[in-house]
């Protein structure tokens, strides 16, 4: 596979293999090639492998669950979109090696064994949605593939659900509507409890738990909520208490559950908690059928200490025809309803489909899973110096010697900003990822940065300077350091015996600003010649002349110097790679002691 224009290429050097990322595939020729594969197994289960590389085509979609028109045309303006639903295992096994991106709700298991098949080709998992406990996010994570989700658009559709249900409970509906529909008229069978001035504890208080004590306040409960990460005052300003997890069972006459499935959370309800509640209880659950031990609250029910519950998802879905729990004649059950509004199902549609392709595109996502959580203002402001960030990483690696390690690299970011008002994270991923991109066959994004530097040994230490002046741009500059190695070019060794490249972002632009111990000022748009030279006349005409010659575009030139007619160092940001002929012409040039060309 040949490498395209954009990879990365160091005179004297192996030239860096090319991204199996789709997106370094369109820059070439239209071909394709396709090739099976063998992949680790974990089960017997035989699905045949096969990975098409497109040279030229748009991406690929699978969408394995119904999704609103809404999204499905946002889809299908940017890739080539594969509606099959109600696919076995297998067959998704043997789909998923041709697709960049799989969309999903809460049906489809997307596990470890989906992203072994894919053959490193899925970038992208869109779950429809808010929930994610169908993906296994740690394959995910070490496949290197984003998994972005829908937590908002459902919001108002699962809450005014979940009041819904309350509501219905408490006064009997599905019951009193089930005997009356079987020819019966049983008013004082079905005498129901009034919701004003009862407790409800809401357990879990997150969009969806704050949406439902809004709505519950204005039924005029008494509301108060568990969650261990959420803010007292976001809490307080809408007359909620925040209390513990013990107090809120002991005091509540309604419970309501807005909590997600993890680890901490399974059968969080289970017969020791049900024992620490008021008998009497009513439980509401538009969350997730895994956090109620189900045979416990059956065996709560029958007892009496949970007089009612109104269920709307379950451990398995669809619940077995003979469950004990859907047949309990106090328990109201619907199908998994909580986003089933038509507003809500194209809200989820079209923002599921606006994370996958933006993160398609490169872009960064704010509903990311298993990425650095970045609120979307802050995202924005850190664009440019996310660039910078990964550009930087780029350079500091082309520099490095062959046959020296990189394992020790330091950051430092200059920020007239409060240390807590800064966060590096992202900016941490990317200088990752701009590290070890150009130095392997391993395609690296935010989600797998990290986890790829510890697998390989690298580590990454991180420096804040706190500047004088205005707050007003999140960082002034970034400098990033490798240690104990050899360089290829002497001159980007600092004082201190380090690798350094320093740069700036100036009017949205990031700019390389020092290279070793010399100031340079050069745009990081294009790619960057280095040269080190004795400082005198006509050196940049010199080279420019030699550039022009074979018609490369020159954008910037810049000369730092120790002292006049002293050491110096020029950068020379370029538009196309020149020729090894005319890189060795800028080697011959008398007063150019070293040169290297450093591709972004």
């Amino acid at each position: 596979m040949a490498a395209s224009p954009s990879s990365t290429m160091i005179l004297s050097s192996k030239s860096s293999r090319a991204s199996l990322s789709w997106k370094n595939q369109l820059a070439s020729t239209s071909a394709f090639r396709v090739s099976a594969v063998t992949l680790p197994r974990r089960s017997l289960r035989q699905c045949p492998r096969f990975v098409v590389f497109s040279m030229d085509a748009k991406p690929t979609v699978l969408v394995a669950e119904k999704l609103g028109e809404a999204g499905l045309k946002l889809l299908k303006e940017f890739a080539n979109v594969d509606c099959s639903y109600n696919l076995t295992p297998e067959e998704l096994c043997t789909k998923i090696s041709l697709c960049d991106a799989l969309v999903v709700r809460s049906g489809t298991k997307v596990t470890r064994e989906i992203f072994e098949s894919s053959g490193g080709r899925l970038k992208v998992v869109g779950r429809a949605g808010v929930g994610i406990d169908n993906v296994d996010l740690a394959a995910a994570t070490e496949h290197g593939c984003l998994v972005v989700n829908a937590p908002t658009a459902n919001t108002v559709a699962a809450a005014e659900h979940g009041i819904a249900l309350l509501t219905a409970m408490a006064r009997n509906v599905a019951q009193a509507d089930a005997s009356v529909k079987a020819g019966k008229w049983l008013r004082n069978k079905y005498v129901g409890v009034s919701l004003v001035g009862k407790t409800l504890a809401v357990m879990g208080f997150g969009k969806v738990g704050s949406e439902v004590a809004r709505r519950a306040k204005g039924l005029g409960m008494h509301v108060i909520a568990h969650d261990p990460y959420a803010p007292a005052d976001r809490a307080r300003a809408i007359g909620v208490q925040l209390v513990s997890f013990d107090e809120a069972l002991a005091s509540a006459d309604f419970i309501s559950l807005h909590m997600p499935l993890t680890p901490a959370t399974k059968q969080i309800l289970n017969d020791e908690t049900f024992a620490k509640m008021k008998k009497g209880v009513r439980i509401v659950n538009v969350a997730r059928g895994g956090v109620i031990d189900e045979e416990a609250l059956v065996r709560a029910l029958d007892a009496g200490i949970v007089a009612q519950a109104a269920l709307d998802v379950f451990t398995v879905e669809p619940p077995p025809k003979d469950s004990k729990l859907i047949q309990h004649e106090n328990v109201t059950a619907t199908p998994h309803l909580g986003a089933s509004t038509t507003e809500a199902q194209e809200g989820v549609a079209i923002e599921v489909a606006e994370a996958v392709v933006g993160a398609l595109k490169g872009e960064l996502s704010a509903t990311a899973v298993n990425a650095p959580m970045v609120p979307a203002e802050v995202l924005l402001e850190l664009k440019p110096f996310v660039v910078l960030a990964e550009k930087l990483g780029r350079l500091a690696v082309q520099l490095v010697a062959g046959g020296s390690g990189v394992k020790s690299v330091k950051v430092t970011y200059g920020s007239a900003r409060a240390p807590d008002d800064l966060d590096t994270r992202l900016l941490r991923a990317m200088i990752t990822k701009g590290m070890i991109e150009p130095i392997s066959s391993v395609f690296i994004n935010l989600v797998n940065a990290d986890f790829t530097a510890k697998q390989r040994g690298l580590q990454i230490s991180e420096e804040r300077l706190i500047l004088d002046g205005s707050p007003e741009s999140p960082v002034e500059f970034i400098q990033v350091q490798i240690a104990n190695v050899e360089s290829k070019f002497a001159s980007a060794i600092s004082d201190s015996g380090e690798i350094r490249v320093e740069g700036r972002v100036k009017d949205g632009v990031p700019h390389l600003t020092k290279v070793g111990s010399f100031e340079v000022d050069v745009s990081l748009e294009g790619s960057i010649i280095l040269c080190s030279q004795v400082d005198q006349p006509g050196m940049i005409g010199k080279v420019g002349s030699v550039l022009g010659e074979e018609n490369v575009n020159v954008s910037f030139m810049s000369v730092g110097r120790v002292a006049p007619r002293k050491q110096a160092v020029m950068a020379i940001g370029v538009d196309e790679q020149p020729s090894k002929e005319s890189l060795k012409r800028i080697g011959e040039i008398p007063a150019i002691q070293e040169f290297v060309y450093l591709g972004l």
